[in-house]
């Protein structure tokens, strides 16, 4: 990306069930639900939220392996989504283990995102 004009940063997390997809699209929604660009389209190549480029990095605690990232960059609706993944965020426990919500174990997976946005 050459001309970078936001990162937004979310956190989100899963829990019960230790699904790693739904901490991942949670943190991305928690970065871009509280921004507004209005002004974006006016310095994208011709003037199209399609030619945005955006690039998602999460950092997850475990099941890299597991992520549907399709799932994730469908939460983004516009441009050319890449999706990056790192170590990093955190498990915790829950307290309890619910086999009615899926649970596995006792684990909460917790997951950082980084969306930057540009062209």
């Amino acid at each position: 990306m050459d001309n970078l004009f936001f990162i937004e940063i979310g956190m989100g997390c899963d829990l019960h069930g230790q699904n790693i997809t739904k901490a991942s699209v949670r943190a991305v929604q928690n970065a871009i639900h509280h921004n507004s660009m209005p002004g974006l389209r006016s310095v994208l190549p011709g003037g199209s939220l399609d030619n945005m480029k955006v690039r998602v990095r999460l950092a997850l605690p475990c099941d890299h392996e597991l992520l549907d990232i399709e799932q994730v960059k469908a939460v983004l609706p516009y441009g050319h989504v890449t999706v990056e993944l790192m170590d990093g965020g955190m498990l915790t426990t829950s307290g309890v283990v619910l086999p009615d919500k899926d649970d596995k174990n006792d684990l909460i997976y917790i997951v950082n995102a980084s969306v930057e946005v540009g062209y």
